[in-house]
């Protein structure tokens, strides 16, 4: 989708490795690439040139201003993109999206603009949603600006609150120095549209309304502590101040060995020396993918925008629209929590990976360009990575036992598969996004969650939400869920869509008369297969999460399942899925897209402790041909090892076939850990 750096999914993995000038021809698959940091400075110099814009720079300044918020490619539509890449058709018009946040106006809104032609825009134009639908300015993400600002209120609204903080915790907001409380937010931003209150967390939370783009007029409109509500700090300090207020005193946190920290401690019973290195993945005779430009090529994989396998198209796109966690607990600000990530810049949150350890050693890496609530681009240095990964277990094989003590003949296949791979760090979570292309033609795609549980204080009654991990700290109980697109274009984009169920019929035995069988019965069919594992259904604010899958035609003004104004407006956001599904359209013969939700509850425990850990917390869903090939088409590999006894049934002697080197040779990355970590405007 089209959102803050979506679809990173297929798309961006592939399109983000070309650098530097060329003097070849533009590869065709080249009208999907991210905008390069030249054109996202091109959009942004020309926009702030338009008089009738009013623009200002993004940071600093006031919140009632307008600023350009977003700048990202705006795809071509698929008619146009299909006409030129398969029938030679005219090159579509190259544009990028562009959000402005119109502030300092008698009715603030936010706007979004196809801005183009690209290298050189010249004009822009409005784009709306499906229905016309406006987007409210309570409705926009939170900004940098909008954080400063926060803060400033809230360590002002607290001063009254200073001694309370510094008896209860050791910390606080006035002249802290390197003892200084922070914040963390949550959201929805109120009870209903137009609201912008947030529940802050500090020790305890506090509601504070910033709905009015004047930061004088923001006021805290609540506090919670120790689960009491106080309708004001001054009655909170107050009831402190009298020794009314029962304290609950933090101990004073180590110098070292912090719970939440990764610093090693204790020891394995097994004894396994883990100040080695382990196994690693190598490339003994080098990479077997290709990469060039926007094109990625792996056995019988080939993908630009669109995915096709033997050259013939899969999918026209593939990607993550977005990512939600809904939270259940006893303070306001468990109660209240909905994320949806991608109004919290999930796109754009593609921080490094570090090899060796998010990757491979041998691993591809490949730079991001953002620009998003900055002055100019931004770049992910080693955002996306790509890799070749044995996957430990054989693609196929097949042992053909005598029965006499030997065999006829082995035959085994290895495993191994392309990944691609990009991660989201939205705060304390991260999400661990995986594409894997097999080479039998099965795809699949992955998210696994990490990072940093979303826990709460500790209270007797919150026991009912969570599990207590610490002194303090409640881990509170949310479901994930992740919402993806499937634009199908399985030989040709007019494709239907047929569930297949089993049946059983008791016939009559037709060799033993009298006697009857149960035998399964299934109808022929041709196709490709979806099946993603079970999800929740769970209703929510929006109708994505209510269906395992849902299958409509695709529409130009549908790009997307959700947006990134449904976090601070859900009751009334721009973009509402149930609508896609609701217009009874016939689905036979169309061109079709599959939405896909794939998701996981989680009950915190003492194992996330310091960290979430992958293993059991990954979730996805494959692509697999049925019936689309006349057999499995990985038969094209040359890695197969087959085994035949020269003297059956003695089987002292074998012939083995091969047809590559019989040793994979030597297997070490020869090059160091190293690590940056920056992103920087460039």
């Amino acid at each position: 989708m089209w959102l803050l750096g979506l679809p990173w999914a297929l798309a961006l993995l592939v399109t983000v490795a070309s650098s530097g000038p060329s003097t070849d021809p533009p590869d065709p698959a080249s009208i999907f690439a991210d905008l390069s940091p030249e054109e996202l400075r091109a959009v942004r110099t020309f926009l702030m040139g338009r008089p009738e814009l009013g623009l200002s720079p993004s940071q600093g300044g006031p919140l009632a201003k307008n600023s350009l918020f977003l700048v990202e490619l705006l795809p071509p539509k698929k008619r146009s993109a299909l006409r030129f890449l398969e029938h030679g058709g005219a090159r579509p018009r190259r544009e990028a999206r562009a959000i402005v946040f119109f502030g300092a106006q008698a009715e603030p809104n936010v706007t979004e603009l196809a801005v183009g032609p690209l290298p050189h825009p010249s004009s822009y134009r409005v784009l709306g949603f499906k229905g016309g639908r406006a987007v409210s300015f309570s409705a926009r993400p939170m900004t940098r600006l909008e954080y400063e600002l926060l803060f400033e209120a809230l360590v002002a609204a607290m001063a009254p609150l200073e001694p309370l903080l510094r008896e209860a915790t050791g910390f606080g907001f006035q002249n802290c120095s390197e003892r200084c409380l922070t914040f963390s937010d949550i959201a929805p931003r109120g009870v209903g549209p137009g609201e912008r209150r947030t529940w802050l967390v500090i020790q305890r939370f506090v509601l504070l309304d910033h709905q009015d783009p004047d930061p004088r007029r923001w006021a805290v409109r609540q506090l919670w502590y120790n689960g009491r509500y106080f309708g004001s700090v001054r009655e909170l300090a107050e009831s402190h101040a009298r020794g009314s207020l029962p304290l609950a005193r933090l101990p004073e946190p180590p110098a070292r060995h912090l719970f939440s920290s990764y610093e090693p401690r204790g020891s394995f019973s097994s004894g396994t020396p883990t100040e080695v290195h382990g196994a690693k993945v190598c490339e003994p005779q080098g990479r077997r993918y290709r990469l060039r430009g926007n094109r990625l090529e792996y056995g019988g994989w080939s993908l630009l925008f669109d995915v096709r396998f033997g050259g013939e198209r899969v999918a026209y796109e593939l990607s993550v629209q977005e990512a939600i966690a809904f939270y259940g607990g006893h303070s306001p600000a468990a109660m209240q929590t909905k994320y949806m990530d991608a109004g919290w810049a999930m796109g754009a949150s593609s921080y490094e990976l570090a090899r060796g350890v998010d990757c491979p050693e041998t691993a591809t890496f490949l730079d991001a360009y953002h620009l998003l609530d900055a002055d100019g681009p931004v770049r992910f240095r080693h955002a996306l990575c790509v890799f070749e990964l044995p996957m430990g277990v054989p693609l196929r094989r097949h042992f053909d036992n005598d029965f006499q003590g030997g065999f006829h003949f082995y035959a085994g296949l290895e495993g191994r598969a392309l990944v691609l791979r990009t991660t989201s760090t939205v705060y304390n979570y991260d999400y661990i996004w995986d594409f894997l292309l097999y080479p039998n033609g099965v795809l699949e795609a992955k998210v696994h969650a990490t990072g940093y549980i979303h826990a709460t204080f500790y209270t007797p009654e919150g026991r009912r939400y969570g599990s207590r991990l610490h002194s303090h700290l409640l881990g509170n109980i949310h479901t994930h869920l992740v919402h993806y697109k499937v634009d199908l274009d399985v030989a040709g984009s007019g494709n239907s869509f047929e569930t297949m169920d089993i049946r059983f019929e008791n016939i009559s035995n037709p060799w033993s008369p009298g006697a009857r069988l149960c035998v399964a019965q299934l109808g022929d069919r041709a196709g490709v297969a979806q099946g993603p594992p079970p999800a929740p259904g769970l209703t929510s604010p929006l109708a994505r999460p209510r269906y395992h899958l849902a299958v409509t035609r695709r529409h130009e003004n549908e790009p997307s399942s959700s947006s990134i104004y449904s976090q601070n407006d859900p009751w009334d956001p721009p973009v509402t899925f149930e609508n896609f599904i609701r217009d009874n359209e016939t689905i036979e013969d169309q061109d079709l897209v599959a939405w896909v939700t794939v998701g996981f509850l989680h009950v915190p425990h003492a194992e996330d402790i310091p960290n979430t850990a992958t293993p059991g917390n990954a979730v996805g869903f494959f692509l697999r041909p049925f019936n689309f090939f006349n057999e499995d088409p990985s038969v094209a590999s040359r890695a197969p090892v087959i085994v035949r006894p020269l003297d059956p049934p003695t089987c002292s002697r074998v012939e083995i076939q091969r047809w590559t080197p019989p040793s994979p040779g030597a297997c070490v990355h020869p090059e160091p850990f190293t690590y940056n970590g920056t992103y920087r405007q460039v």
